[in-house]
């Protein structure tokens, strides 16, 4: 390699080292913080104290791995640690891509030196899975009750050693919703037992009451549970003296003057010191569900969330607040993003859309070798688009505004016919970058967008097309947030580079849209049409990302805006 290529990509490898730190940092430096304090859509967010700090779970859905595990030691900076599934559950109905099916809100409980996760599937049932270290292997799940359209799970173990579960009812599958159940449960979180009963019914202004999380405090039983809807929805909190009811509800948070919309459904947690905090999240379209945190006072035994500014009891998101105090300081440590692939694993943020196929080899880390190796298996014929193509290596947006580069070399078999692999970015509308083998043999540089996947009978636009000679290029995607407020309008630009120096802008830029139930996402893909014994492969060297911010200041001065 020559001795300039070396310095450009040890330039650029320092400088989007540093400058990944930065994507999104909540943590302002100063004993504050702004929110969000993850811009990752992170949906349905529940944390438990556990006994070295706090651990968050989300809905994962049809991704896999499945239920992610983040660990923080002050509320505000979080690490993503591992997921609690390998493998959705049953396995093999989970190798066909399900888009929206699968973990709905899970909720974790730290109980008796064991981690529990509780989560339901709204086509299968209530599962749960253990484990005495978080950020280890977890026990295999255990269909706590087969059922359809149960969700919204939560667990409580009270001190005289009973046990239940609060859950809500998925409209789609159950013909029933905006009421919220109680079931007795075994000491051991095993199974259900006795007779579940309603504790709450919304029907009457708090439609779509879901969400359900129960705890207990100072003599009150409590079930907190969002409703309203995803988008404009508010929080609900409801006590009872009797576990069974009856429970008096009232709104502890809504948008009402703040920018905020829909901030609903989360955790309750309190630091050592008795301070309570309330993570939740919102709904910002393309970006998905995105994790607040707010402050909480007690006022006549109610919790207030945020801040009330027009004294009606109700609190309205904070834009930032003094860190949690958790009895000292802890370091920044924004979530990666980035990629070098250098290691025999590759970084917890890639899923796929779906278990992987024993039969089939989507592509491997290749250790000590340093890069990303993706192979060209053929899809299907009847599998027009990308829509239900489990194969694609995907992350969640890490911030706002971004902007992600990578650097693959195609080593294409002309015998494999039509293949190709690049950049997507994927959600119910998507598009592409990519290098392409045409079935003579040629390769060209394209993009390609798809409107309506979930539902559309057509197939993909062509929107660029460019032959080129070589099997090494550089792909780059900006994001960018072009309306901050609803319904937040992102845009997305594609770039191409031949010689990781001078980026240039390529076809047309389109609008990313949320996928089912989550947000668009950003990765790597690699498809082919004929099945053959050598297939044509990617090797990824490297998946950087960066804030818009830093590519304009950084050492790329040939990005192309």
């Amino acid at each position: 390699m020559r001795l300039r290529q070396l310095l450009v990509l040890f330039s650029f490898t320092m400088c989007t080292l540093s400058a990944n730190a930065q994507v999104w940092n909540a943590d302002l430096g100063n004993g504050k913080y702004k929110n969000p304090i993850i811009h990752v859509d992170y949906s349905d967010p529940d944390v438990c104290a556990g006994d070295d700090g706090y651990y968050m779970t989300a809905s994962s859905f049809n991704s896999s791995p499945g239920l992610p595990i983040l660990y923080s030691k002050d509320l505000v900076n979080w690490k993503l640690i591992g997921y609690a599934l390998q493998d959705q559950v049953p396995v093999a109905h989970y190798r066909t891509v399900r888009h929206g099916d699968g973990v709905w809100a899970p909720s974790i409980r730290y109980h008796k030196g064991e981690y529990f996760i509780y989560w339901g599937d709204p086509d299968f049932g209530i599962y749960m899975v253990k484990t005495k270290n978080p950020s280890g292997s977890w026990e295999e799940p255990v269909l706590v009750k087969e059922a359809k359209g149960i969700i919204d799970t939560c667990p409580f173990w009270d001190q005289d050693g009973k046990a239940y579960l609060s859950y809500a009812f998925a409209g789609s599958r159950a013909n029933v919703k905006t009421v919220l159940m109680l079931s007795e449960m075994a000491a051991d979180g095993t199974k259900l037992i006795g007779n579940p009963a309603m504790v709450f019914d919304g029907h009457d202004g708090h439609t779509t009451a879901e969400g359900t999380k129960i705890y207990k405090k100072e003599g009150y039983y409590w079930i907190w549970s969002p409703a309203g809807g995803v988008k404009p929805g508010w929080q609900l909190a409801m006590r009872s003296k009797n576990i069974w009811g009856p429970y008096e509800a009232k709104i502890v948070l809504n948008q009402g003057n703040s920018a905020v919309n829909g901030p609903h459904q989360g955790a309750y947690v309190e630091t050592p010191n008795g301070e309570g905090w309330f993570i939740h999240f919102q709904d910002r379209w393309a970006y998905g569900r995105i994790v607040h945190l707010q402050p909480v006072i007690w006022k006549n035994a109610w919790p207030i969330i945020g801040v009330d500014t027009n004294n009606d009891g109700i609190g309205e998101p904070v834009e930032g607040w003094e860190k949690p105090n958790v009895g000292r300081k802890y370091p920044v440590t924004p979530l990666e993003s980035s990629d070098q692939f250098n290691s025999h694993q590759y970084g917890l943020q890639w899923q796929w859309q779906a278990n992987q196929n024993p039969a089939e080899q989507w592509g491997w880390s290749s250790a000590n070798l340093g890069f990303l190796r993706l192979n060209c298996i053929p899809r299907p014929e009847e599998m027009k688009t990308m829509w239900m193509m489990p194969n694609l290596f995907l992350q969640k947006f890490p911030s706002d505004n971004f902007t992600a580069t990578t650097k693959v070399t195609f080593e294409n078999n002309p015998d494999a016919k039509k293949c190709s692999t690049g950049l997507i970015i994927f959600g119910e509308d998507y598009g592409y970058i990519a290098i392409e083998q045409d079935n003579e043999g040629k390769l060209k540089v394209v993009q390609r967008s798809m409107k309506n996947a979930r539902t559309s009978k057509d197939t993909e636009i062509e929107l660029a097309s460019l032959p080129i000679q070589q099997k090494e290029v550089f792909f780059r995607t900006k994001v960018e947030m072009i309306q901050q407020k609803e319904p937040f309008d992102a845009k997305v630009t594609f770039y191409y580079s031949l010689d990781g120096e001078k980026y240039t802008a390529f076809g047309k830029p389109f609008k990313p849209t949320a996928g089912r139930w989550v947000g668009a996402k950003i990765g790597l893909f690699a498809t082919g049409t004929k099945a053959i014994n050598d297939s044509s492969y990617a090797n990824y060297d490297w998946f950087e990302v960066v804030s818009n911010n830093d590519v304009k200041n950084s050492s790329l001065s040939s990005f192309q805006q």
